[in-house]
């Protein structure tokens, strides 16, 4: 007989840190600040951006992978690979920095983009790997519809529904909908840190009531496979919405510089020497999407 899943409780709870306006963006927050990585890994940074013009010209990275979810508006990138396009509410992009990558991200029309971003760090085998971008969008994604809740499957796998990412390290991520006083327990790899972001309403996480802006998370559970996290929303008006993204600790160095994330500050100089002698490609003379729309 399998043993029971182990049930998920919250370790600590974190709220985000408005920072407001700069050179880049209308306004900013930290929902996961890159200040200790050891207690977020193998999670480094989660930002929330609301910008028109001139947002996120172009800029390089290496040795991570960053997820970026739109909440409103629509967002326009480019990459010195070619890519281009633009991603609409609900939509995401899972980009592998890898070796290095030079992109940009704007507001489509210098109208309006609000993103969440996620920087999700790279095991020390993967730092180089080959550049990749994944639009994941909200159309193309699998769902799992529960009485009063929706699991917007992005990465992983869930109760036998797959999501369209494709890891260099597993990590599962869903966006839950909960109708208000709705619930339901999302299957965990016991070993996978887990957060919890509260993107609207009210949540209650394993036994902890979460507003809008805050985090709750979860550490890996010693001896046991399996784990269940336990989710309901409040009673209101409207529905609440959770993000949930989990994945196993690296455990590795973490040496952050900028754009770049790799295990040793010797690697960091590498990183801007490379880029400046041209390495990572050119900075592209890309053109903005038309005005189609």
């Amino acid at each position: 007989m399998a043993p029971h899943p182990a049930r998920r409780t919250v370790d600590r709870v974190t709220r985000k840190q408005r920072l407001g306006p700069d050179a880049q963006v209308d306004d900013k927050a930290l929902i996961i600040a890159p200040t200790d990585p050891s207690q977020t890994d193998p999670f480094l940074l989660l930002s929330e951006d609301w910008f028109s013009a001139p947002g996120f010209e172009w800029h390089p990275h290496r040795g991570l992978e960053t997820v970026t979810t739109v909440l409103d508006g629509v967002l326009e990138h480019g990459d010195n690979l070619g890519n281009a396009g633009a991603l609409e509410v609900g939509d995401v992009q899972w980009m592998t920095a890898g070796r290095g990558i030079i992109h940009r991200e704007l507001a489509y029309r210098n109208e309006h983009a609000h993103t969440l971003q996620l920087w999700l760090n790279l095991p020390a085998k993967r730092k180089m790997a080959e550049t990749r971008y994944q639009d994941v969008l909200a159309a193309a994604r699998p769902r799992i519809t529960l009485p009063g809740v929706i699991v917007d499957v992005v990465s992983g796998t869930v109760a036998g529904v797959t999501g369209p990412a494709l890891n260099h390290h597993p990590v599962q991520g869903v966006i839950i909908t909960l109708d208000p006083l709705a619930g339901c327990e999302l299957p965990v790899p016991a070993r996978h840190r887990l957060f919890a972001y509260v993107v609207e309403g009210e949540i209650t996480v394993a036994g902890r009531r979460l507003r809008a802006g805050e985090t709750a998370w979860s550490d890996p559970i010693r001896g046991a496979t399996d784990s269940l996290l336990a989710l309901t929303a409040a009673d209101g008006a409207a529905p609440a919405r959770v993000m949930v993204y989990s994945g196993e600790p690296l455990r590795e160095p973490v040496a952050m510089g900028g754009p770049f994330v790799m295990n040793r500050r010797v690697e960091i100089v590498q990183a801007f020497n490379d880029f400046h002698a041209g390495k990572f490609g050119s900075v592209p003379r890309q053109a903005r999407l038309a005005y189609d729309r």
